[in-house]
């Protein structure tokens, strides 16, 4: 591997470590500071991915993260902060739960169904941000902030009796969804099922790559996100690109709820996973906006929520796992900055010494000459 290469890797790779690391050394000192042992917590949460079941919580947990944060990861490389991939993705289950408990067809017709109800109110609700951003330079973070407070009254509105909503108990449902849009899992035996979507994940893993690395649209949506000025000056149209990413990041965020709603719940109640949007921000800053580095990401992010319960059998709040994301988080601004800063000197002083060394060789090569002469 050439110099060049390695540094380009050491560069990807002392960010999320350097964060990791900071973020376990800040943990153990709150847990010191409350006079807990800074070890322990940790012992007993690594013990858990022993434990198949763990693993397979883990996995379905994981998919609908990496999903969230492929769509956020989506914005941020068209340099927008799409945040309001929460309200996305929740609006898009609740439709796709309504839509499934209100139409029965055939499976092979039933899912496409669900899957594009999901992508395209996933889509609709992003490309309000982006059409307020392109024709009156509305900024997208305040737009979305303000479209997540909007969907929680829709979803509301929706889970009204005399709309959509049916009554369990004290719980809110949109009804169950017919079998046919039922997605089978991957049985693990006792430890239970895989999400049978934990495989729509990984396709979205693969075209992200092969869109942003092998096609000239991903091309044109890096060079945008680099710089729209000079994007626009080879022809790049920085407008259309910018609510094709919202499209694009609205699209996939839809699709974040899908595995539990389609493989597990069934229906769209109270009891629906919420956050996972806002969670998708920081694992799409941990993976560095990177499929492979945004999978180990989600991956760590699922093991913190999975593996924290054990701790209260042993005396420790499980909100330190919540306390750990959060310093990973504000770990990795830090980290990445401060890697940043190292790479750009260490660049200046690779590019002054190529200078340095292509000035003595002038010069010898001048030298040279006259004494010819």
């Amino acid at each position: 591997m050439k110099k060049f290469d390695r540094e380009r890797v050491l560069l990807a790779v002392a960010g999320p470590v350097i964060a990791l690391a900071v973020a376990f050394v800040l943990s153990a000192i709150v847990l010191v500071a409350s006079g807990k042992s800074p070890v322990e917590p940790f012992a007993l949460m690594f013990e858990q991915i022993g434990f198949s079941d763990i693993q397979v919580l883990v996995i379905n947990q994981a998919s609908m993260y990496y999903i969230a944060a492929l769509a956020v990861a989506i914005g941020f490389r068209m340099n927008l902060f799409n945040i309001g991939v929460d309200g996305q993705y929740q609006l898009g289950a609740m439709l796709a739960a309504i839509v499934g408990a209100h139409v029965a067809l055939p499976a092979v017709l039933q899912v496409p169904l669900l899957l594009l109800t999901a992508v395209l109110t996933g889509a609709f609700w992003a490309g309000i941000a982006g059409v307020l951003k392109v024709t009156r330079g509305v900024s997208e973070v305040v737009a979305t902030i303000m479209l997540n407070a909007i969907a929680t009254s829709v979803i509301g509105y929706l889970w009204l009796p005399n709309v959509f909503g049916v009554k369990v108990g004290n719980n809110n449902t949109t009804g169950e969804m017919h079998e046919s849009g039922w997605i089978p899992g991957i049985p693990m035996g006792a430890a239970g099922e895989i999400y049978g979507l934990v495989l729509l994940a990984v396709l979205l893993g693969i075209g992200y790559w092969v869109v942003l690395n092998r096609t000239r649209f991903g091309f044109d949506l890096r060079a945008s996100g680099a710089s729209q000025t000079a994007a626009a000056a080879s022809g790049v149209d920085p407008g259309r690109m910018v609510l094709s990413a919202m499209l694009i990041s609205g699209g996939i965020a839809g699709l974040a709820g899908l595995p539990i709603l389609l493989g597990d719940t069934h229906t769209y109640s109270l009891n629906f996973p919420t956050g996972i949007g806002f969670l998708g921000i920081g694992i799409a800053l941990l993976g560095r906006n990177s499929p492979v580095g945004i999978a180990f990401a989600a991956l760590l992010w699922a093991w913190l929520d999975k593996a924290s319960p054990e701790l209260d059998f042993h005396g420790y709040d499980k909100e330190i796992a919540v306390i750990m994301q959060g310093l990973i988080v504000l770990s990795v601004v830090v980290s990445y900055e401060a890697v940043r800063e190292w790479g750009l000197r260490r660049q200046q002083r690779r590019v002054g010494a190529e200078l340095a060394a292509g000035h003595v060789l002038g010069n010898n090569n001048t030298t040279k000459e006259v004494a010819g002469r």
